[in-house]
């Protein structure tokens, strides 16, 4: 069942309503917009008036919803009057704690230096962060139930400052009940974004709760930075290694759509990943023979699902040994880094650390290139 949640997690990575509010006076005011150069799911504005006006503008794939919160400085608190019907919460900040509901959101919490503020977690054993592992063992990050499920109860007892929600759907009845108990659930839409910049700059989204605005900006400058140059040296190689992706579950063949996340991480590696020409941001649903049939000559394979080895593969699906990256033992795992409750951090730190991703795969895909570099994210198949 573990192996069966972690494939799950894999294929969010692959790809991974309501009316929008009327504009309040306050929009209208001299604005100064913060500089989000890749995310496209989210909008951020400095008020005149010391308002921060952030739009949630793709909550989930094809969402036709969009949400927009306004954060008020503390300092201002009985200084400014906003009517609430215009907002899909209002916060005071900075904000004193939170829960969150996604691994992804950890590392941001840990780079601003707020981790502190977590105090409650759903599903916490798999959290793979060290420090935040160590705040659950003290009783400092309660445990909260299941995201789809919330354990409403244990969240209104601890009655957090704001919950940061995700949702595939919109629908979700225990973020409903904790609304109407005015605790408000701001929506993270990280997930959505197809390019590994894109998800990255999702720290800035965090950023103004906690008044923390300098510090993600650089935190983004110098991952910006470090991922553009990897990307530069791997565009000086001529030849692009072939590359196939994704695995079996229940007879259907799971992989990454041309335009999503992981795609574009091998195309920024300089790879020809064989449906980079797909249209989809999302994973695809194939039959092993059409995935046979274009990959079978692939030279690597990288991302082979849940499989920890090749003798787990074989003993999966015999039609795994028709490849020839199975054959050469030219696979690739996330598994190099694991969390202390067997959680692989890949999933809960690589969208914060696009640099780190395309590097590894650099070292896999091209090598040479950087001959002394370790991996942190990849390592071969066992």
């Amino acid at each position: 069942m573990f192996k069966h949640v972690l494939f799950l997690s894999f294929l969010l990575f692959l790809c991974g309503c309501k009316e929008q509010k009327k504009d309040s006076s306050l929009l209208q005011t001299p604005i100064n917009s913060s500089s989000i150069t890749y995310a496209k799911g989210f909008t951020i504005e400095y008020k005149a008036s010391g308002i921060t006006i952030i739009k949630v503008l793709s909550p989930w794939p094809n969402a036709e919803a969009t949400y927009t919160y306004a954060l008020i400085p503390k300092e201002n608190l009985g200084l400014i009057t906003l009517n609430k019907d215009e907002f899909d919460a209002i916060i005071m900040v900075p904000i004193e704690n939170v829960v969150v509901t996604s691994t992804t959101h950890i590392p941001a919490l840990e780079e601003l230096g707020v981790l502190d503020k977590l105090i409650g977690f759903p599903d916490t054993k798999f959290i793979s962060s060290k420090a935040a592992r160590a705040r659950i063992e003290n009783g400092q990050i309660k445990e909260l139930g299941v995201n789809e499920s919330l354990n409403t109860e244990a969240v209104l007892a601890l009655q957090p400052k704001m919950v940061v929600g995700f949702t595939i759907n919109g629908g979700n009845s225990a973020y409903e009940t904790l609304q109407r108990s005015n605790i408000p659930v701001i929506y993270n839409g990280d997930w959505v974004e197809e390019t590994p910049l894109g998800k990255a700059e999702w720290i800035k989204f965090f950023a103004p709760f906690f008044d923390k605005i300098e510090e993600a900006n650089t935190f983004f400058e110098n991952i910006e930075l470090s991922y553009l140059n990897a990307k530069e040296l791997a565009a000086t190689v001529t030849v692009k290694p072939t590359v196939l992706s994704g695995a079996l579950y229940k007879d259907v063949w799971y992989l990454p759509g041309g335009k999503s996340w992981a795609a574009n991480f091998l195309k920024d590696a300089n790879a020809d990943y064989l449906w980079n020409n797909n249209p989809d941001n999302g994973s695809l649903s194939l039959s092993w023979e059409s995935v046979l049939d274009i990959a079978k000559n692939a030279e690597y394979w990288i991302g082979p699902a849940q499989f920890d080895s090749y003798q787990e593969m074989e003993l999966s699906s015999k039609h795994y040994l028709q490849f020839d990256a199975y054959k050469r033992r030219k696979i690739f795992t996330t598994a190099n880094t694991m969390g202390d409750t067997g959680g692989t951090l890949y999933y809960e730190l690589a969208p914060q650390r696009p640099d780190l991703v395309l590097k590894d795969l650099i070292h896999i895909l091209h090598p040479g290139l950087l001959p002394n570099y370790e991996p942190f994210f990849f390592k071969p198949l066992l």
